[in-house]
């Protein structure tokens, strides 16, 4: 096949974590073709979506980790798979970027995840449609509800809707003294709305991410388990990684969600399980590949090729 990534810099990424490097290591070794663009590289001319695209090769086990030779005016449909890694902020640009690759989409090309839904889907509301998987939870920008929330369940999570690797993310007790100035700065003074939920103490056992494959789940999870007090497992953060087996709950969890993904073309998913319950569905860009193939001697990317591979056999 030839694939097509839309990533960060390649030159920036970290060669231990990161799960875009362990897609393409995978297609390289299955001698598929790989082209290299950066989000700003993508464009519509008289109605095609095109790209400035470079060739790309990549080596496992080197310093000299990749290869690009000249950019070159391509049509982005000519490629049969597209993986549409660019991490967050979810901004305009990023959805500017989707409706180049739904272009893409309608000319033939497989977007990787689908471009509507990455646009639908927002990692933090998308969860609130399993409010049967999900803790006590409120979205909203007005100060006078999420206190109400707070006084309800005392101890509670509140995170901006579009935050990443933890950012944001804040701890407030009922009879805590920073709760005004906290939700001022995280709504912008009621004009942005966020979320709460109530807090998991099981957090201190890892918040799991459990990696979904056309809505399969992986049968290992990478639990992300806050260090020094924090109250954030993420990796970003200062969490440590461990790999784990999944509980038969991740796996109801996974089966409930599961038909959903595959339905809106979400092809490579992260869920985010504390305890008993999810808390979010990473659309975007998914990690924790590397984590759990270390840990475990799984090679997740190659499971993700198998069924693009048979897809388009």
């Amino acid at each position: 096949m030839r694939v097509l990534v839309v990533m960060d810099p390649i030159e920036n990424v970290n060669l231990k974590k990161d799960s875009t490097m362990a897609m393409l290591w995978a297609a390289a070794r299955r001698g598929h073709e790989l082209g290299y663009a950066l989000q700003q590289d993508l464009y519509i001319d008289q109605g095609r979506a095109m790209g400035l695209i470079a060739p790309l090769q990549v080596f496992e086990n080197t310093a000299e980790y990749y290869q690009l030779g000249e950019k070159q005016q391509q049509s982005i449909a000519s490629y049969d798979v597209v993986l549409m890694r660019k991490d967050p902020p979810f901004d305009m640009n990023f959805i500017y970027t989707t409706y180049i690759l739904e272009q893409a989409e309608r000319e033939g090309a497989w977007i990787i995840n689908k471009p509507q839904s990455l646009r639908d889907c927002n990692e933090k509301l998308f969860a609130t449609q399993f409010p049967q998987l999900q803790v006590p939870t409120l979205v909203s920008s007005q100060q006078s509800l999420i206190r109400e929330f707070l006084q309800q369940h005392q101890d509670v999570i509140v995170k901006p809707l579009d935050g990443m690797g933890g950012t944001g993310i804040f701890r407030l007790n009922y009879q805590g003294v920073n709760i005004g100035s906290t939700l001022e700065m995280l709504t912008q003074n009621g004009s942005l709305p966020i979320m709460a939920q109530r807090y998991i103490p099981e957090i201190v056992d890892g918040d799991k991410r459990i990696l979904m494959i056309n809505g399969e789940p992986i049968p290992y999870c990478l639990a992300r388990i806050p260090q020094n007090g924090e109250v954030r497992g993420n990796l970003a953060a200062g969490g440590l990684g461990e790999a784990r087996p999944l509980t038969e709950r991740d796996r109801q969890i996974a089966a409930e969600v599961g038909p959903f993904l595959r339905e809106k073309g979400l092809i490579f998913v992260g869920l985010d399980v504390i305890g008993e319950y999810v808390t979010e569905i990473n659309v975007t860009s998914p990690t924790c590949i590397r984590e759990i193939d270390a840990q475990f001697g799984t090679s997740i990317a190659d499971n993700l090729f198998d069924v693009l591979e048979a897809a388009r056999s």
